[in-house]
């Protein structure tokens, strides 16, 4: 896993024994366990580690009024009983343009407006919760609603 895994060595004189590992990744997931040594006497313990990705289809840039799906992922291992999506903090409700099923979410006819911050939540059959972000960004046209400008001759038109 290098170069991604550190361990503070300043951190370990005062007993920490953290692992830091940056950027996460997919194939992270799952259990990890320290094991310190100190005068004859053995510490151990476990931590799991659950990853969530929020992907998307097609890949960046997403243009405006072409379709796009975002899909969470979760590592967890119980079943999956619902997801809930959130727009620069608003839940997201299920309508023509937008259509959640099973961890993905479907945007028929994206524009500008649906730039910004996606958040996902899923909730599982433990009532486990577990939640992810992806900044959307979307190309397009954000200019005025009539397509025509007037300009007067002799002046800059924009």
């Amino acid at each position: 896993m290098r170069p991604r895994v550190s361990v503070q060595d300043s951190a370990l004189r005062n007993g920490n024994f953290s692992l830091r590992i940056d950027p996460v990744r997919s194939e992270d997931a799952g259990l990890y366990e320290a094991r310190v040594t100190y005068n004859m006497e053995v510490q151990s313990c476990e931590v799991e580690l659950g990853v969530v990705t929020v992907t998307l289809s097609p890949p960046s840039p997403v243009v405006e009024n072409e379709p796009l799906l975002l899909s969470c992922n979760s590592s967890h291992r119980a079943s999956l009983v619902e997801t809930r999506w959130f727009h620069n903090g608003r839940l997201v409700p299920t309508s023509r343009t937008f259509y959640s099923l099973h961890g993905a979410l479907s945007i028929l006819w994206p524009a500008m407006s649906d730039s910004g911050s996606w958040h996902c939540q899923l909730r599982y059959s433990d009532n486990e919760i577990v939640s992810a972000t992806h900044n959307l960004q979307i190309l397009g046209f954000d200019g005025p609603t009539n397509p025509v400008v007037y300009a007067a001759a002799g002046s800059a038109a924009d």
